[in-house]
């Protein structure tokens, strides 16, 4: 792959790409030939939708990035927090620097929460919105409760570092945290500091961004629903087949309910397209033809 540093681009650049942004320097990556999709993630880098834009890249030109304060897309100028409307900007940024009118969206997790917020603040941008399991707290009738845990899981990071700050996160998710359990490798597959090893200097510092910068401004988004779909042609709310007992599948038939549509069943759990990147890839794609 190629690596430039630009302000616009063609929708076909395939490659590695940096663009910049108010407050930061994105990385982004094209690759594939067909209709525009994103794959969004959050705290997810593009590196974890390597494995399904590949499948996807086919029939699909799939663009990911790396959201501001992660991995290769870094902050310029004082820290600041990655709310849910400022990653939708930097994404319809992307958007603007491949000439792009509209894309196809599938976010996932916090990029979900991204998609929603690009619906809303950026009309016509939007064709299909695959919204996948966004953990949207606000939404529930416990959110207080969610709201508490989550500020309790920043604390923690604060008083006792990453290591305390993830198990608290992941339990608080409904992941079995105990040894051995594939659902709570899979997800931490998902997190900045992913590797089993010694985490480097890079894990550290987009598990703080994520603790410090992110969490709680993504829990805390409550999407307009009449916005969302007015600025998107057509909004899916997506939910994994395996994940009743994890937090999000509350959060995403939350939002289904506040959309009046029916939740797209998808494979796996919140971190599906980690594991059977193929079968993900195909589940999409149907979702994308359905349109």
């Amino acid at each position: 792959m190629t690596s430039t540093d630009h302000t616009a681009d063609t929708p076909t650049a395939s490659g590695a790409h940096r663009l910049a942004v108010p407050g930061a320097r994105l990385r982004y990556t094209v690759r594939g030939r067909g209709p525009l999709l994103m794959l969004i993630g959050a705290p997810m880098s593009a590196d974890h939708f390597a494995g399904l834009a590949d499948a996807l890249a086919a029939d699909h030109t799939v663009v990911t990035h790396d959201p501001r304060g992660t991995a290769g897309s870094r902050i310029e100028g004082p820290e600041h927090d990655s709310t849910p409307q400022l990653r939708a900007d930097d994404a319809v940024a992307v958007l603007d620097a491949l000439g792009a009118e509209s894309a196809d969206v599938f976010g996932s997790s916090g990029g979900a929460v991204t998609g929603l917020a690009m619906a809303e603040r950026h009309p016509g941008r939007v064709r299909t919105l695959v919204a996948h399991e966004p953990p949207l707290t606000e939404l529930l009738p416990d959110a207080a409760e969610h709201r508490a845990a989550t500020d309790d899981i920043v604390a923690t990071f604060h008083r006792e570092g990453p290591g305390a700050a993830w198990m608290k996160f992941m339990a608080n998710a409904g992941f079995d945290t105990g040894p051995g359990d594939p659902e709570a490798a899979e997800a931490a597959d998902a997190a900045p500091q992913a590797a089993p090893e010694e985490p480097s200097e890079q894990d550290l510092a987009d598990t703080r961004h994520f603790f410090v910068h992110q969490l709680q401004a993504t829990t805390r988004y409550v999407p307009d629903a009449a916005k969302v779909a007015a600025g998107a042609a057509r909004v899916v709310v997506g939910i994994g087949a395996d994940s009743g007992h994890l937090l999000t599948h509350r959060t995403t038939t939350a939002l289904a309910d506040l959309l009046g549509v029916e939740p797209t069943v998808f494979p796996g759990d919140h971190g599906g397209f980690l594991g059977a990147p193929a079968e993900f890839a195909a589940a999409l794609r149907a979702v994308l033809d359905r349109a």
